[in-house]
């Protein structure tokens, strides 16, 4: 079997089984292969129930004591079961899993692993995870990988159909030869995808995660040296020149611009009326306006007599995008339209044939600008939004919607709100001049910021109620979107979006309207869910991550961080630069349930940087700082760039090494190096 084949070609995966592999992305072996563990347990010794000490993490063998109930508590479905060792007896509890109870039968052993606490003055674990104690003594010593998994799609299923691939996979040649690997102190292909499945410690964990990010950076790289070359000093087929309507619509604005703001539209500017075409990236942090700067460079162009195009990597983001920009464009006779995946098969063509004869003037949309039947009259402007969630090809493909018969490539303009720092900016943008906005609107106040551990929960109700009485509104982050997703390998259980809700819509009672937002909601039901806390109809949102990207609620003042060390810093300076938008003050508190504040009472030293400063650029500088090799999972930077593993903060310096390695043997192939760029490109799209 070959790495390009589908999964189906494994005994077991029919067509059903299929159908959820495909759901979390796996569709090829190299897909499964690729499928890395989110985390691994690390079996401790076995502790009689009678050592527990909470809030350790602990196994414990013992037996059912008595037949397990079942009751339904607000919405919950809750299965409780007692358990004894000899030595004492402990609660165990799951919720939403009524399944389990034919599996705890009296008298049945079981080793069961979690967090023990007190709960209602008796010993208790949630959500423990439960081995035959065979099973678990092989486990000792060794790392158990815990998978992302999506519903119905167990780890035995993954486990089973890794097995069979390594057993009968052929053709995973490593593309570097032997002295470079030897040179670059790197492990070979296959044995680090071996090892990242089933690692017999960390530090060989460690070292095969070295080598694959290390791929992950070098064919990201060589995609944007090819980028670079592909576009190199081309000729600028849409001069621009600055219209009058430009600077009347800065002027209406109920701000001056900031100097930072003035400086990188004076580069646009320059970069429109050049002899080249422009390839910029604006990378400012969050609210540092960077949007109204894309706005002008849009206007401009078309009051010269050709189209923009604004691709957002989210629809809710493009939605809003639209709104803000048609609002301020309409007074100067030009139009915007919409384009994303959701919209009808009518809706689509009708923006699709405006698009085509020009109507469209500036089109706002997202992956939906760059499908095939999308044809632009005259693109002379091609703008990413949040480029970190795009691959580079992505970024390449809008460009060429406006090229015509290949020649006539628009000007490309992308801005990101990832604080990166400038060393590694210019390897993750080699293609692109930057401009660096560090300056956020006078009119803007500081966030006040507290970390603060799970107690101080009750307390951040009562200020989130206090604000909605005083007409402003509330996020609350969740690291997960439903209880099943698994706990903390590291640190206390994580919250999840979907009983949070019910909780906090329980706790602030009739004053406060609660709803909830996540990935996994249709488009449409996303987008009524924002329109709603964006018009008011909502006070709080509870939601995972999913608003990280630029949405903007001017009257939101609370963001409340749930689990926040499993968050890595720039993801959590992202999180609350959605509040503190509009002129009252704003806060956010961060709940820290990391080991170090429960066990210590010390709070979380990652999170400490976050309490002491409002500033990005900082915060990405201190993110390097305080990361090391044992950083390898949870606080990854979700969503940036196109990377399964590779982080560019923790690994900063890999990032360098492939760059290096790129930059001098760039076009030295190996044996299989063409069909591992092939690979990975298909990865970057």
């Amino acid at each position: 079997m070959e790495l390009e084949d589908e999964i189906t070609e494994l005994k077991g995966i029919g067509e059903k089984k299929a159908a959820l592999f495909h759901k979390a992305g796996i569709y090829t072996f190299w897909d499964l292969l690729m499928y890395f563990p989110r985390d691994y347990l690390r079996y401790p010794a076995v502790k009689p129930v009678s050592a527990l000490v909470p809030p350790e993490k602990a196994a414990v063998r013992a037996r059912i004591a008595s037949t397990p109930s079942i009751l339904r508590v607000k919405g919950l479905v809750v299965l409780n079961a007692v358990a004894k060792d000899g030595t004492g007896s402990i609660l165990l509890t799951w919720y939403n899993a009524p399944f389990l109870k034919s599996m705890l039968k009296v008298g049945t052993e079981k080793v069961f692993y979690g967090q023990a606490e007190v709960y209602r003055d008796a010993l208790t674990i949630r959500q423990p995870q439960m081995f035959a104690p065979g099973e678990y003594e092989a486990g000792l010593g060794k790392l158990k990988p815990i998978y992302p998994l999506t519903k119905g799609l167990t780890e035995k299923a993954v486990e089973s159909a890794l097995s069979q691939a390594f057993s009968e996979l052929t053709g995973l040649e490593d593309y570097l030869p032997g002295e470079d690997r030897k040179e670059l102190d790197l492990m070979e292909l296959g044995e680090s995808i071996k090892v990242m499945h089933s690692p017999k410690s960390l530090e060989e964990m460690i070292r095969a995660r070295q080598r694959l990010v290390f791929d992950e950076f070098h064919f990201f790289i060589r995609s944007v040296q090819r980028l670079k070359e592909n576009k190199a000093r081309m000729k600028n087929a849409y001069p621009i020149a600055e219209p009058p309507e430009c600077k009347a619509l800065a002027g209406s604005l109920p701000y001056e611009l900031t100097g930072a703001q003035r400086r990188a539209y004076g580069d646009i500017l320059n970069d429109l009326a050049g002899d080249y075409a422009m390839n910029r990236l604006i990378q400012g942090d969050v609210g540092s306006g960077k949007t109204i700067v894309a706005l002008l460079a849009m206007v401009a162009a078309v009051k010269n007599g050709y189209q923009a195009a604004l691709m957002a990597p989210t629809e809710v983001l493009a939605a809003q995008h639209r709104k803000k920009i048609s609002e301020m464009v309409q007074p100067l006779g030009i139009s915007c339209m919409l384009l994303t995946g959701s919209m009808t098969a009518k809706d689509k063509r009708l923006a699709r044939e405006k698009i085509a004869s020009g109507e469209a003037q500036i089109v706002i949309g997202t992956h939906a600008l760059i499908t095939d039947k999308v044809e632009f009259k005259s693109l002379s402007l091609a703008i990413t939004d949040e480029q970190h969630r795009f691959g580079v090809k992505q970024r390449k493909v809008l460009m060429e919607k406006g090229s015509g018969e290949g020649t006539d490539m628009p000007h490309v303009l992308v801005m990101s709100a990832t604080p990166i720092p400038r060393t590694l900016a210019i390897i993750l943008y080699g293609d692109l001049d930057i401009s660096v906005m560090d300056e956020v609107p006078a009119m803007r106040l500081p966030i006040k910021n507290c970390v603060v551990g799970k107690e101080w929960r009750p307390k951040a109700y009562r200020f989130i109620l206090d604000q909605i009485r005083e007409g402003h509104q509330a996020y609350v982050i969740c690291p997960k979107v439903e209880e099943s997703e698994g706990g903390s390998l590291g640190g206390a259980e994580r919250e999840n979006v979907e009983d949070y809700g019910k909780k906090l819509a329980e706790i602030l009672g009739s004053e406060a309207r609660v709803g909830i937002l996540h990935g996994r909601m249709k488009p449409k039901e996303k987008d009524r869910v924002m329109e709603d806390f964006s018009e008011g109809r909502l006070d709080v949102l509870v939601s995972t991550t999913v608003v990280e990207v630029g949405v903007d609620v001017p009257n939101a003042t609370v963001m409340m961080i749930e689990n926040a060390e499993c968050f890595g810093l720039s993801q959590l300076h992202q999180l609350r630069g959605r509040i503190g938008r509009g002129d009252a003050q704003s806060y956010c508190m961060f709940i820290d349930t990391s080991e170090s504040r429960q066990k210590e009472g010390k709070p979380c030293k990652r999170l400490l940087v976050m309490d002491e400063t409002n500033d990005g650029f900082k915060i990405a500088s201190e993110d390097l700082k305080l990361r090391g090799p044992g950083d390898l999972f949870g606080i990854r930077q979700s969503g940036d760039f196109t990377f399964r593993l590779g982080d560019v903060y923790t690994d900063a310096g890999i990032l360098k090494k492939a760059s290096e390695y790129a930059t001098k043997n760039g076009n030295k192939a190996g044996e299989g190096y063409y069909r591992h760029e092939k690979l990975y490109d298909a990865a970057l799209l």
